[in-house]
């Protein structure tokens, strides 16, 4: 916070009687009876009082970058494709659920300009672009050091006096506001004496109030309430604000599931989908999978300056051996993240939420509809002529795989093993790459996660149902944007290289039944294959699924991709390789 001045500047009024004579009619007379003091324009308590005052750009950080700034209502932003009218601070609120659902914390946010942005003296810019607003936020401090006092604040209306240099009472102007209590500063001019009406009501960061009854007193309450509180004025939108009991509460409330594991940059979540985390009031953590050997650890926590802090240690379970800084903390889910590619993401589930699965009931689920293949890893390495196959669980242990081209039959069933984990076993004398005793690591609403134990082999299945008749809306507007049209390849890169070259004179064509064609500029078909579009459950994502036939020159192109912008013209996809760089592939309407 800037320093204060040190002109303070205390005038004792003389008495009504003797101040004001018969001459001056022009002159109002204070009738309160008492002996009030006036207070310099420029002097440090009006200086406080005008930072109280201060118009507070903090709530739309997330946007803009900068709590010296506030953007007026409404205005359009894009995030991660998705267009959002801005007209209030809770649909605010709304961006940061969208960027939370995101797990890799790959947000997008466009701001539709021109704006028009409100400084803390209430005066009004205009801003037609992003340099434009970089460089005002670049004169921002952050972090809490900007002018502004957040933590306490007038109670309206109030009441001002202004004085001439004879100490004579020349007006009286009644406040509602902070705005008008900020423009009536600006307005009075540095030479300028000003008293109020006291008593004078403040309410505090704790919603309590405190009455004041001089100019004096209002200067200790403003200075002794200005630093009592988290002003949030950092552009760590996912700080949450929580203090250390809040978070050990939060740790110990429930028990905690696995739901993404890196270290050093190696995806580790195949093996630890669904792991349990169960944080003990008395500072120990027990890991491991439901009805399993577990392991036994410690945990402690520090919330500081830079952040909370949760450090776990296990002589065995070596992956969570670290000290984890917490991301993000709130909506049942916990980030914890450190240096050199160390993450882990889990959700918090409660007694109430936990599934209660048999065999029976899984055998339910996976006869219900077909599931299409979204991953299938051997050995680490993915098995992409696999992906959009389908896969239909039938009665009788009869289990079919089909594709384009063939349809491969084997048999399934449900166990589970010593440890009293589910196992989903698939037999298929012709496709070897799915033949194994899968455990299952996940079950959600349509997709289902299996993998082989202490190994790299993973597989991942969506469900696809012919009823459409629960289908979400975001699903039903996308399958329509993909109804007998055609697209150009506008972007693609493997690994984050680019060969969009190769591709600029074929096209994409996507029919309603889900195929698609890739053809030459005469309209000849190149490669046939699928596609597919969901809602990834586990992180919120709406996804798209390209499968081709196999041998196809343009095999490059099946993925499953994560959607990062889509309307009726264009749509733009993400695919994170296990290398940690990305695919992308961008299609527009031709």
């Amino acid at each position: 916070m800037k320093n204060f001045f040190k002109n303070v500047m205390y005038v004792s009024l003389l008495t009504v009687a003797l101040s004001f004579t018969a001459c001056q009619d022009e002159i109002e007379e204070i009738n309160n009876g008492e002996e009030p003091t006036a207070i310099a324009a420029n002097s440090t308590t009006v200086d406080l009082i005008q930072r109280t005052s201060s118009n507070d750009g903090s709530c739309d950080n997330i946007v803009d970058g900068t709590s010296c700034y506030q953007i007026n209502f409404p205005y359009t932003v894009k995030v991660n494709g998705i267009t959002l009218t801005i007209e209030s601070e809770d649909d605010i609120d709304e961006i940061e659920a969208i960027f939370d659902s995101v797990e890799e914390d790959e947000n997008l946010l466009d701001i539709i300009f021109p704006i028009t942005i409100t400084a803390g003296d209430f005066s009004e810019v205009t801003i037609n672009g992003m340099d434009e607003l970089r460089s005002l936020a670049a004169d921002c401090k952050e972090g809490g050091e900007d002018d502004d006092i957040e933590c306490i604040d007038f109670v309206y209306p109030m009441t001002i006096f202004t004085f001439n240099v004879n100490l004579e009472q020349t007006s009286t102007v009644k406040v509602t506001s902070d705005r008008e209590l900020r423009l009536f500063f600006k307005d009075l001019g540095d030479d300028g004496l000003i008293s109020f009406d006291f008593p004078v009501t403040l309410e505090l960061h704790d919603q309590t109030t405190i009455e004041v009854e001089s100019n004096q007193e209002l200067a200790i309450a403003i200075e002794n309430a200005k630093d009592d509180c988290d002003e949030d004025d950092d552009d760590d939108y996912n700080d949450d604000d929580f203090d250390q009991d809040e978070l050990n509460e939060e740790l110990i409330a429930c028990v905690w599931f696995v739901t993404e594991l890196k270290r050093e940059n190696k995806d580790q979540t195949p093996q630890f989908v669904n792991y349990i985390l169960n944080f003990k009031e008395d500072g120990t953590v027990v890991t491991g999978f439901a009805g399993a050997t577990t392991v036994e650890g410690t945990w402690s926590t520090t919330v500081g300056d830079d952040g909370a802090q949760l450090t776990m240690e296990f002589d065995a379970s070596t992956e969570f051996n670290l000290e984890w800084n917490v991301n993000d903390l709130g909506d049942d889910k916990i980030k914890l993240y450190n240096g050199n590619g160390n993450r882990i993401v889990m959700k918090q589930l409660c007694d109430e939420d936990l599934p209660e699965l048999t065999i029976e009931s899984i055998g339910d689920i996976l006869r219900d509809c077909s599931w299409v293949i979204k991953r299938v890893k051997n050995s680490g390495e993915q098995i992409n002529r696999l992906l959009g196959d389908e896969f239909q669980f039938q009665e009788g242990g009869v289990i079919t795989l089909t594709n384009s081209a063939s349809v491969s039959e084997g048999t399934w069933e449900i166990t589970s093993n010593t440890q009293g984990r589910f196992v989903v076993v698939i037999t298929i004398g012709d496709e070897d790459a799915v033949s194994f005793e899968w455990l299952l690591s996940d079950l959600k609403d349509n997709i289902v996660r299996l993998n082989v134990e202490e190994s790299f082999y993973e597989l991942v299945i969506v469900k696809q149902c012919n009823d459409d008749d629960d289908e979400e809306e975001d699903i039903t507007f996308l399958k329509n944007i993909f109804n007998n049209t055609v697209w150009n390849v506008a972007l693609f890169s493997e690994n984050d290289d680019e060969s969009t070259d190769l591709y600029v004179n074929d096209t994409f064509y996507l029919a309603n039944d889900g195929t698609l064609e890739i053809r030459n500029p005469n309209g000849a078909v190149l490669s046939n294959g699928a596609w597919l579009v969901y809602r990834n459950v586990f992180s919120g994502k709406l996804e798209m699924l390209i499968s081709l036939e196999l041998g196809s020159n343009y095999y490059p192109f099946a993925n499953d991709y994560q959607i990062l912008e889509i309307d009726e013209t264009r749509i733009a996809l993400k695919h994170e390789n296990d290398t940690g760089l990305y695919d992308h592939l961008v299609l527009e309407r031709a």
